[in-house]
This record gives structure tokens, sequence and C-alpha cells, in this order.
């Protein structure tokens, strides 16, 4: 009996033996891990921005800067040297153009945010209508490429002002 109750202790204390030995060498991979990653160069990610087309420029047609304007307000843009297409058509020297309301330009190495500030034309279109709160408003155009990011070197008009009557 005294035999049978010594080899169950035994097998105890070698169990608990081995689980402490098998955490010790988890713990020192974990810590190996962990140095090893920290050790890792690490970088921005890299979008790849489409090279405009030399030469090629994108402004508003309408309405002209410190223009006195009303609901809606008609817009309309104009492109030199670039074809201006839908959103997704991956071809050379081409875009589709983005609205900048009452906002500055956005991080040009990221596609073009979309909200209230920056509208976007994925169809395609160079002119639109739209409702702006009475006041002072800053418009801009950026153009994007077929992921909505901007060109390299960036294409994008000056900035007007118009007061919404």
């Amino acid at each position: 009996m005294i035999t049978k109750i010594f080899k169950k202790n035994i097998i105890i204390v070698f169990s608990i033996f081995l689980i402490i030995s098998c955490e010790s060498n988890d713990n020192n991979n974990a810590v190996d891990k962990k140095i090893s990653v920290q050790n890792i160069p690490t970088s921005p990610p890299s979008i790849k921005r489409v090279v405009s087309p030399t030469g090629s420029k994108i402004y508003f047609i309408t309405p002209k800067n410190d223009e006195i304007v009303s609901n809606p307000v008609s817009l309309e843009f104009g492109s030199e040297g670039v074809e201006i297409v839908p959103s997704g058509q991956n071809k050379p020297a081409t875009g589709h153009h983005h609205i900048i309301i009452d906002a500055g330009l956005p991080n040009m190495n990221l596609p073009i945010p979309a909200d209230d500030n920056y509208v976007h034309f994925g169809d395609g279109s160079s002119s639109t209508q739209l409702t702006l709160e009475p006041g002072i408003h800053t418009l801009q155009l950026l153009l994007g490429d077929f992921l909505h990011i901007p060109h390299d070197p960036p294409l994008y008009s000056e900035k007007i002002t118009v007061t919404v009557e």
C-alpha cells in the first residue's frame, strides 16, 4: 500500500515538474518572440500613386472665385491633359473629380476621404448642383485615380470662395 501511494506521489511530483518546465520554456519563447518582433524594422504602408500627365490641370469653370450664388449651387469642372472617367478605370492619363468643401487637402498618400467635406464624383461627371448652407464656403477640386488616390504629383484646382445667399 505504501509503495502504491509513493508511486502516485512520485508521478504527481514528476507531472508538476514537467508542467513547470514546459511553462518555463513557453515563457522563454514568448520573451524571445517579443524581442525578435521588437527588432523588426517597420515602415509606414506604401500606396503606389499614379503619375500625373505632364502639364495637366483641373479647375472650376463655374462658379468663379468670390462669386455670390444661390441654392442649388451649379458647379462645372474643367480639365486639361487628363481624361475624366468613372472610378475603377485604370487607364493612363485618367481620373475623376472630388470636391473639397470647407476643408483642406487630405493626406495625398491615402485614398481621398468620403464625407460631407469630400464629395466624390466616381461616375466621371464634370458638373453637379449642390445645396450649401447660406454663408461663405471654400471649394477646391482634387483629382483621384481609379482607386480614389491622388495622382503624383497631385492634381488640384485653386481654392475658390463663394458666398451662398
